[in-house]
């Protein structure tokens, strides 16, 4: 019976593992992988050390809720401008000089509030603390430039990204809580030596490095704008291909004449060669950043709202645990997701898992203890993970694959600016009401977040039809 059990978990591991097993052995993959995990730090780290150090220092919720909403507009506004030129220069020659800025603003600014500085200060300091390279986002651009073609395996990479950014949010939420507590100038050390260790280990992998535009270009023979042109035809091509076959299949399928076959297959091209040549930019990745603007509004919220219910509990030094087990629980959901092929429509399941994540954090309202934080958390955290999974797969059908960081960037972007006004607003009704009133404006953002993911469900939904468009030929 023991042998039937272990070999049941085993087929079970294989199953569930064997995919990112396979992933891991492609030579260089692993290396650049693990380094962009460690070099995003970063992320989970200076949003609660600020939070922690500052109400500590100042005591003023408000302030901390305004200094985390300005570094995350600071971010929002960097990130697509260092995706534009990491695509547009290569991923060394932007990173270097940008990590150079991050750990001197870092010095400076836990310096400045463990001398209680002027607020001032801390708001001049603050934006240079978004001068954080998208490691995510060059990550899942040298997997899908190694496995191009191969939609399978790029959706498994994708989900393994997913499990390797919660492993990096489990690590770095407890490390946070725990080491600012301590000292603020201890949690930003160990985050600056993760920044150094991550990059050394990602940036000097260079065999895995996609080719900039600047470096395309010249083996064209072209220059930059006129690479981007041909880009975005072959891209504007593959999509009018695209619809003039799905209209004459759909027309087939109602009983239409050929003259009417035709006319539907004419129109399908018209509308797609319609659009701009040179921009990214279409309503199915304006309904994706703006839905990433609503979750990032009230997840923000609800960060902030629960180191105020704790604080009010004098269970302050858990908060860190509490956010690892949402960690914990999206890194299992990304990667029981990733080793599935799923024959479920992509837009089915991203609404699926959105609207769980939503109505669960906008729940915590009705908790009376952070062990129910934490349970809720973890019940749901199964589908945080996923939700990102599905949007950056919408992302390959939205983006051709030389400004996939660009696009990235963006989707991060929007997430970051309503993660600013989360914090900002939640801070000012914790001031006033205490943890309730900032649970009140988590449950008013949840469903507002929700409302406007469900207006644009049209273009969503259009936009999984469309190809991928990494699948162009350079």
């Amino acid at each position: 019976m023991s042998n039937q059990v272990l070999a049941g978990l085993k087929d079970v591991g294989h199953k569930v593992f064997g995919g990112y097993a396979e992933l891991l052995r492609i030579p260089h993959t692993a290396r650049f992988s693990v380094g962009s995990v460690i070099a995003c730090m970063p992320f989970p780290m200076v949003g609660m050390t600020i939070t922690i150090a500052v109400q500590h220092y100042y005591g003023n919720y408000s302030l901390a809720g305004a200094l985390s909403a300005v570094q995350a507009i600071a971010l929002a506004a960097a990130s697509p401008i260092l995706g534009k030129l990491v695509d547009k220069f290569g991923q060394r020659q932007v990173s270097i000089p940008t990590i150079i800025v991050w750990m001197i603003a870092a010095t400076a600014l836990i310096t400045s509030i463990q001398s209680h500085a002027p607020e001032w200060v801390l708001f001049c300091i603050t934006p240079f603390m978004a001068a954080i390279p998208p490691w995510g986002a060059m990550s899942r651009q040298r997997w899908t430039n190694q496995l191009k073609g191969d939609t399978e395996k790029t959706n498994r990479a994708l989900s393994l990204c997913g499990v390797f950014d919660e492993c990096m949010w489990v690590i770095g939420n407890p490390l946070a809580s725990t080491l600012a507590v301590i000292s603020g100038l201890l949690a930003f050390s160990f985050t600056g030596m993760c920044v150094i260790v991550g990059a050394l280990m990602f940036l000097t992998e260079l065999s895995t490095e996609p080719k900039s535009q600047t470096q395309l270009a010249r083996e064209a023979g072209l220059t930059r704008k006129q690479y981007r042109e041909r880009e975005a035809a072959r891209a504007e091509a593959l999509q009018a291909e695209t619809a003039v076959e799905y209209a004459r299949d759909k027309a087939r399928s109602e009983g239409k004449s050929e003259a009417e076959i035709k006319a539907a297959m004419a129109k399908a091209e018209a509308d797609v060669l319609a659009g701009k040549k040179e921009s990214i930019w279409g309503p199915g990745l304006i309904a994706v950043c703006v839905t990433w603007f609503g979750l990032g509004a009230f997840q923000s919220a609800a960060g902030i709202s629960i180191v105020s219910f704790a604080t009010e509990a004098n269970m302050k030094q858990y908060t860190g645990f509490v956010f690892a087990c949402f960690s914990f629980s999206s890194l299992l959901g990304a990667l029981f997701y990733g080793a599935k092929n799923w024959a479920i429509p992509l837009w089915k399941r991203f609404y699926f898992c959105l609207i769980i994540v939503n109505l669960g954090i906008g729940s915590f309202l009705f908790a009376k203890h952070l062990w129910v934080i934490m349970i809720i958390y973890l019940l749901i955290g199964v589908c945080q993970a996923p939700t990102w999974v599905n949007g950056n797969q919408l992302m390959l059908h939205l983006v051709p694959p030389t400004r996939f960081t660009e696009g990235m960037a963006w989707m991060g972007a929007m997430n970051s600016i309503g993660g600013s006004m989360g914090s900002a607003i939640a801070g000012q009704f914790i001031d006033r009401m205490g943890s309730h009133g900032g649970f009140l404006v988590v449950t008013v953002l949840a469903l507002a977040s929700l409302l406007i993911a469900f207006i644009g469900f049209k273009q969503i939904k259009d936009s999984t039809e469309q190809p991928m468009l990494t699948q162009i030929n350079e």
